[in-house]
């Protein structure tokens, strides 16, 4: 293996760990929920999620949770829940 490969891959194993280096800005999921399949996503600054619950309250465990997997790494205004409460 090139050196040059292997300095690489030495920088993204430490990228890995330094989760602060990344900020999502907008991104799409199916979260699979213990009803049904959802398509959740934050883009436009905003939630988004095709459950039922959501559409009434702009908030659900599905967007909680993955503000929770990706705790540091959303902008301030995608922080909304329980778990990290707006300042």
């Amino acid at each position: 293996m090139q050196s040059s490969l292997i300095g690489k891959i030495e920088k993204a194993h430490r990228y890995a760990q330094e989760k602060d280096r990344v900020t999502f800005s907008e991104f799409s999921v199916k979260f699979r929920g213990e009803n049904d399949t959802y398509d959740t996503s934050y883009r436009d600054d905003k939630w988004h999620c095709s459950c039922h619950f959501f559409s009434t309250w702009g908030t659900c465990s599905h967007t909680m949770a993955l503000e929770k997997i990706l705790e540091n790494m959303l902008p301030e205004e995608a922080l909304t829940t329980q778990f990290n409460p707006a300042p």
